[in-house]
């Protein structure tokens, strides 16, 4: 912790990151959605919940995947 009298009060926050820091932290945090999406539907599917499966990629359909015959493909848009 630093004392009280080296504190600047107008320095205290987040710093400003860049838009394309934003971008990229977007991408990543999308990919680990992605990556465990992709882990929720083919545990289901290796449970053989394929409907289940199905519904859920369907609802979050910017994973892109989609479930045929109880396996789980990247869907082609």
């Amino acid at each position: 912790m630093e004392k009280v009298g080296k504190i600047d009060a107008m320095a205290l926050g987040r710093p400003n990151i860049s838009q394309k820091e934003i971008e990229k932290r977007q991408g990543a945090k999308l990919q680990q959605q992605k990556e465990e999406g992709y882990q929720q539907l083919a545990e289901l599917c290796r449970l053989g919940e394929y409907d289940a499966a199905q519904q859920l990629a369907i609802r979050n359909s910017r994973w892109g995947y989609e479930v045929v015959d109880g396996v789980v493909m990247e869907r082609i848009d």
